[in-house]
């Protein structure tokens, strides 16, 4: 019997080296590795290390104010976006209606498009490059986190509290700021974390609706980096911008283990309900009419405008998708890109869902499991101008020359969608009980046995949630893409075909690029019904 144990004992240390190993490997090899390469180049050019760049950021009075501008504008984006998504977080987490399952996730639509077109359709809406359009356009962004993340807390949280203090004699506002507030606020200081570092890194956005005059920390490092070859510059403001992402996912975490443990959850059954009063319908009436004026208009425009041809509405654009700029080196076909598309996503998935689910049970099953659930969000908000600028040059020699290989693009959007994996499938695996597996264990079973038989047929809804996640992030990422496709510019993505677009004179060129959006739109549309239809309950809900 004590051999035994010991053989449990090593062969379950052996999985532990495992799922550590495969996701270290990972973040290590295409993250941390071209990360320090360009941060490496540029603070240590003669070999010996020169940190006065970092400190010119904070010394020079125009970067000095990109920093601020970043900061600032990043916080009102937050703010922004939490007010006008906390009602439908509140609708979608207390109301059972009908067309409920399809509004969530219609919601979440503009969230896994690229950013390029989420500034096309305000650019579309008729908002020119303004700092307003710049909010407007994170807030429709970002929308999704708020309803999901503060959402899927509120719809567990245990209502008879605030029931208590209304029966005691607080009114609905009292109640609300006093009881239910309180208790949100680690779901809402998640999202609005989420939020911020999604705003603080935008590139997309701030380069079509921000203009010249309102330049981020981002992009200014995509231009002191990529269009003026100043790699000192570059890296300094990468390494500021990596500073303000780990402090804020520290503080994220943080936030989270010491205010989660006191809170009273229910059922979701058990506190959802039909909107059965006429103030419970007008509330859910007003909320969907004016999340779909919100998120629909804009998508609608850009739709509208797809079939708007010089000639009257017709499918000129549509025919235009196939041979848009025949013939020329810079522009590919937005079907061939169409094509390139879903042959990356489809990869991405592989990648994303093997690296990330064997993050995912780490992270479920050890105490240093936040450590590494900290590290592989870090790819989230560090600057894609320098994890793309990294791979072209650090990946150009050997076996790891991967600048010409149609590998390259897979990789770079799986640093991405990792997270969302993790961040699906860790809750489904943490809500198993650990009974079942000690009776297995009883039994018997080994500890890959153990695994075989309960957490990976537990897991396996959730990894096909995380899957379709996976390939709409893949579908939407432009940031990263923009710099990897250098490498080939033959095989571009669709979102980078319609950056391009959008980059070239002509009401032709602008509406193959509405068209192109439409298309792109219903990809990530259908990619996200179908996470929907594979959920079960809550399971996926991040």
């Amino acid at each position: 019997m004590d051999r035994h144990r010991v053989a449990l004992r090593l062969r379950g240390g052996a999985g532990r080296i495992l799922l550590f190993g495969l996701p270290l490997a990972y973040f290590g090899l295409f993250f941390a590795y071209p990360v320090g390469s360009i941060l490496g180049r540029g603070l240590w050019p003669g070999g010996d290390l020169d940190l006065s760049p970092v400190g010119d950021v904070f010394g020079r009075d125009d970067l000095r104010g990109v920093l601020w501008f970043t900061v600032w504008q990043a916080a009102v984006s937050t703010l922004l976006t939490l007010v006008l998504a906390m009602p439908a977080a509140y609708v979608i987490a207390r109301y059972r209606f009908r067309g409920r399952t399809l509004a969530r996730a219609l919601m979440t639509v503009p969230f896994v498009l690229p950013s390029v077109l989420v500034a096309s359709a305000f650019r579309a809406l008729g908002f020119e490059e303004s700092l307003l359009a710049v909010l407007l356009a994170h807030a429709f962004f970002n929308y999704a986190v708020v309803v999901r993340v503060v959402g899927g807390l509120w719809t567990h949280l245990d209502p008879r509290q605030e029931e208590a203090a209304r029966v005691l004699g607080a009114g609905p506002l009292r109640a609300f700021m006093q009881v239910t507030l309180p208790a949100l606020r680690p779901a809402i200081a998640a999202a609005a974390s989420i939020v911020y570092l999604f705003s603080f890194t935008s590139i997309g956005v701030i380069l079509i609706l921000g203009g010249s005059r309102r330049a981020t920390l981002e992009t200014e490092i995509y231009r002191y980096s990529f269009n003026l070859l100043d790699l000192r510059t570059g890296a300094a403001l990468s390494i500021v911008q990596l500073l303000a992402v780990i402090a804020l996912l520290t503080v994220m975490w943080w936030f989270g283990r010491r205010h989660c443990a006191a809170l009273s959850l229910a059922s979701a059954n058990e506190i959802t309900r039909r909107p059965t009063t006429r103030a419970d319908r007008t509330i859910v009436a007003v909320v969907l009419a004016s999340t779909a004026i919100f998120l629909a208009v804009p998508l609608m425009v850009l739709v509208v405008r797809s079939f708007d041809t010089p000639d009257g509405l017709g499918l000129d654009f549509y025919r235009g998708l196939g041979d848009v700029h025949a013939g020329s080196v810079l522009f590919v076909s937005p079907l061939e890109a169409i094509r390139n598309s879903v042959l990356y996503a489809l990869a991405t998935v592989g990648i994303a869902v093997v690296v990330g689910g064997a993050a995912a049970f780490a992270i479920a099953r050890s105490r240093l499991g936040a450590a590494l659930d900290l590290a592989l969000a870090l790819p989230l908000g560090v600057s894609a101008v320098t994890v793309g600028f990294g791979f072209l040059i650090s990946f150009d020699e050997g076996i790891l020359d991967l600048r010409a290989s149609w590998a390259i693009v897979p990789i770079a959007h799986a640093l991405i969608a990792i997270p969302f994996v993790v961040f699906v499938v860790v809750p489904v695996l943490q809500s198993v009980d650990p009974r079942m597996r000690q009776a297995a264990a009883v039994l018997g079973a080994s500890p890959r046995a153990v695994w075989r038989e309960i957490d990976l047929p537990i897991a396996s809804r959730g990894m096909l949630v995380a899957a379709g996640f996976a390939f709409a992030v893949s579908l939407g990422e432009f940031g990263a893409t923009a710099f990897v496709s250098v490498a080939r510019p033959d095989s571009p993505t669709l979102p980078v075909v319609i950056f391009r677009l959008l980059g070239t004179q002509g009401a032709e060129n602008f509406g193959v690029a509405m068209a192109a959006g439409a298309i792109l739109m219903i990809l990530a549309t259908a990619a996200v019904l179908a996470i929907e239809r594979v959920r079960v309950g809550e399971v996926g809900t991040f």
